[in-house]
């Protein structure tokens, strides 16, 4: 075999920042599992640092042709994405990636320690974390010094909503791209049994699906499917809790005074879609979001929506009648009404999912992505 034969090295990127992949809760596990897979098949070698308890083996293993490597970090809200990082960083400057992509700003606090290793890094912002409801002042101000650290120090910077990357570019000086989260819709291969076994009846239900932490307001859901007072239809709420053990039980101790309120705990796969598939009319009624992925699988589902009117659910351009105040639970009951009265449509469902598939498809956002990653690689 000659030189100019030989066959040329993949280009390697390192994804930190994340609990892990597949099937972890999480919009940044969602965005990374997605973004990874269209990485591989353009011929990139990815590997995931994910944090053992939440993978599904604690040695390293494949998924889909993707690496994924457990690492230790402390069972703690406040240190275990620092922890981790710092760990994943030592890891990356061992490996010697082409990239180190570095997601969330809590993270990106090591943004300057992986430079000093002289790593390439990109960083994605993914939203204000530090507005979060679950974190008191001290972790709030590491938050906003992470955010600092790797709008200043990157080699690369991406945020997933428009007023992110303005506020960013006004905030630091510095050139960041928006880039969307992007949203794979995986329809059902049969009848799982999820249905029977929630006791549900298509296109009777309400869905919400997001992790049970205060910022995602399920007690004002609860609040309002209450003011609906039709026994017809049930709430389900998909999605399990995360160290907010006071707001997970107010959640049950509110779930269990209001019939008809259903907690499915977490769902992944057929159970998921179906969930999707079958539901009336979809609810998000949280208080911050980066960009909302589940709004926009629910829309690729081609459900009927309804979201609070925070920046980041108004940047997705819905209609004024798809948004209520937030926190108003009379106005998400009147809502809700309005929504559920109107039939179901298949044509119209297909349409709008259609539409999300042109506007928000992960394989223009990887090409982006990597755009990205080249140009950095150039430098």
């Amino acid at each position: 075999m000659t030189v100019s034969d030989t066959p040329k090295e993949r280009p390697r990127v390192m994804m930190l920042g994340l609990r892990g992949i597949p099937d972890v809760q999480g919009g940044v596990e969602k965005h990374v599992e997605e973004l990874s897979q269209h990485f591989v098949d353009k011929g990139w070698d990815v590997t995931i640092l994910g944090r053992k308890r939440y993978l599904l083996t604690s040695k390293p293993y494949a998924w889909k042709r993707i690496n994924v490597v457990p690492l230790w970090s402390p069972a703690s809200m406040k240190f275990e994405a620092i922890a981790h990082t710092a760990l994943g960083v030592l890891f990356a400057a061992f490996r010697r990636p082409d990239i180190l992509h570095i997601h969330a700003i809590g993270p990106a606090l090591m943004t300057p320690l992986a430079r000093l290793f002289g790593l390439k890094v990109i960083v994605t912002h993914h939203g204000y974390d530090y507005d979060r409801q679950k974190w008191g002042g001290l972790a709030k101000r590491m938050l906003k010094l992470g955010e600092a650290a790797g709008m200043r120090f990157a080699s690369g910077r991406i945020a997933v909503s428009n007023d992110i990357a303005r506020t960013m570019q006004s905030r630091y000086g510095t050139p960041v791209e928006y880039l969307p989260n992007g949203v794979t819709i995986r329809r059902s291969h049969g009848d799982s049994g999820i249905l029977h076994k929630l006791e549900l009846v298509p296109h009777r239900y309400v869905i919400m699906v997001a992790r049970i932490v205060p910022e995602k307001r399920q007690h004002d859901l609860i609040a309002a499917f209450a003011k609906l007072a039709d026994p017809s239809f049930k709430l389900v709420l998909v999605g399990a809790a995360e160290y907010m053990a006071a707001y997970s039980q107010e959640v049950e101790a509110l779930a269990s005074t209001v019939p008809g309120v259903v907690l499915a705990g977490m769902q992944t796969g057929d159970d998921l879609s179906i969930l999707y598939e079958n539901a009336g009319l979809f609810v998000l009624p949280s208080s911050h979001e980066g960009m909302p992925i589940a709004l926009l699988e629910a829309m690729g589902f081609g459900l009927p929506v309804l979201a609070s009117n925070i920046t980041a659910n108004l940047e997705i351009g819905l209609p004024p009648e798809d948004y209520f105040p937030l926190g108003d639970t009379d106005q998400l009951a009147g809502a809700m009404r309005s929504k559920l009265a109107v039939p179901f449509d298949a044509d119209n469902a297909a349409a709008k999912a259609a539409q999300v598939a042109k506007d928000y498809g992960w394989l223009q956002i990887s090409d982006r992505t990597l755009s990205i990653y080249n140009r950095v690689l150039k430098r």
